[in-house]
């Protein structure tokens, strides 16, 4: 890969650890970027946001750790086999990244339950649309049904090599499921399917009980130092 110029945003609050400030490196939005390219740049710890692609350049923290499942070699703990029983009777299907209102309707009142004092709930169709697809992107929607009634969406990126899960919501109503955790175990099994190697889960943050969850997928691996190293069950990561 050639060499590609990095741009850093300004610091800003830290929207996961306290009394800390954050930073982004992030891709030149006017570079062309395709599947191929931003594949590479997953395995180098890059995340999509809209066409924003960046990570985190936090100066001396290092909180935030990539991490990725490999998808053949997962296998699910007592607690991801209870919540996939749990959802058996829902029905899956596989949308394009184009914007519909029903999706629209229950990112919202996600956001509401969960972010219902911040930014992030007031949002409108363009914001949502800018912060989950993009011009570049191999992108679905993941929609999760019982019966017909929406219950939760998974965005999805499909990489040369694996699955990135982007966002996921659901209907706060229904969260004694653990929609989110489904969500992941299904897109592991759908890795699988295709077999592809990899299910990217952004990143993993051992101080912030909104991203610790991810280390409860195992074996996992996580870029630590440039290198990725694998954690079996058990086995703490770094951080």
């Amino acid at each position: 890969m050639k060499h590609i110029p990095l741009f850093l945003a300004p610091p800003h609050d830290c929207s996961y650890l306290a009394e800390r400030e954050a930073q982004f490196a992030f891709i030149d939005p006017h570079r062309r970027m395709d599947v191929g390219l931003y594949s590479t740049l997953a395995d180098l710890g890059f995340r999509r946001s809209g066409d924003m692609v960046y990570r985190p350049y936090c100066g001396p923290c290092r909180a935030c750790t990539p991490v990725r499942v490999p998808a053949a070699r997962f296998a699910p703990n007592r607690n991801q086999s209870r919540v996939a029983r749990r959802n058996k009777d829902l029905h899956v299907a596989v949308q394009p990244a184009a914007f519909l209102d029903e999706h629209f309707q229950l990112y919202k009142r996600y956001l509401q339950s969960r972010h219902g004092d911040g930014d992030m709930g007031d949002g409108d169709p363009a914001q949502y649309m800018d912060f989950v697809a993009s011009d570049w992107s191999d992108t679905v929607f993941v929609e999760f049904r019982e019966d017909t009634d929406l219950l939760a969406v998974a965005v999805v990126d499909r990489l040369e090599r694996g699955l990135s899960a982007v966002y996921t919501y659901f209907d706060p109503i229904h969260e004694s499921r653990s929609l989110g955790v489904h969500a992941v175990l299904w897109q592991i099994e759908e890795a699988q399917r295709l077999r592809l190697d990899w299910v990217y889960l952004g990143y993993w943050i051992a101080a912030c009980r909104k991203m610790r969850y991810k280390d409860q997928y195992r074996p996992i691996q996580a870029l630590v130092e440039g290198q990725w190293l694998e954690y079996e069950k058990g086995e703490k990561i770094p951080g």
